[in-house]
């Protein structure tokens, strides 16, 4: 919860808006409450079942409210400029791939960032190595993801991402059937 404090107080202290799942708690309502404090921009995107929940964080620069999970990523991925995904569980994972595999498809050009804390993604990194090694990932796409323990370290690198030019399905094989 400290690093995910941090990171919010980082983003606001470069001018960077926060741009996240609007809720109030976990990881997520850390990020926001810590760029707040620091004076931050803070822009939430919640589906209304979780306002029902009453999870939303109340006191954010501009809370989006939307219908379905769908609609809250898209609109969070148009919304930013940039990924990064905190330790989390299965929705940090749900939202990481997908937004992944659009990058893949070529639906967007955006920097994916993994912020390892104490090491928190080298086994997810060990899988995506294994898939490469395996055959269902090429390694262009890996660099789409970047990973580091240092957040400042990792913004920066952010800031400098080329995305890979490459196309998975140029490569396929041609049906001889």
């Amino acid at each position: 919860m400290e690093v995910a404090s941090d990171v919010g107080r980082v983003l606001a202290e470069r001018g960077i808006e926060v741009v996240y799942g609007g809720g109030r708690i976990g990881t997520m309502g850390a990020v926001a409450d810590g760029a707040l404090k620091a004076g931050g921009s803070v822009v939430g995107v919640i589906p209304r079942h979780m306002i029902e929940w009453e999870i939303a964080h109340d006191g954010l620069t501009k809370l989006h409210v939307v219908d379905t999970m769908h609609q809250r990523k898209a609109l969070m991925a148009d919304l930013s400029d940039a990924f990064v995904a905190l330790p989390g569980g299965a929705g940090t994972m749900d939202e990481l791939f997908e937004i992944w595999t659009w990058a893949q498809l070529e639906l967007h050009a955006k920097p994916i960032g993994l912020l390892d804390v104490d090491g928190y993604y080298r086994h997810l990194v060990a899988l995506i190595d294994h898939m490469i090694a395996e055959g269902f990932l090429k390694s262009p796409h890996r660099e789409m993801v970047l990973v580091d323990d240092d957040f400042e370290r990792l913004l920066n690198r952010l800031g400098q991402y080329e995305p890979p030019v490459y196309r998975w399905f140029e490569e396929a094989p041609i049906d001889q059937s």
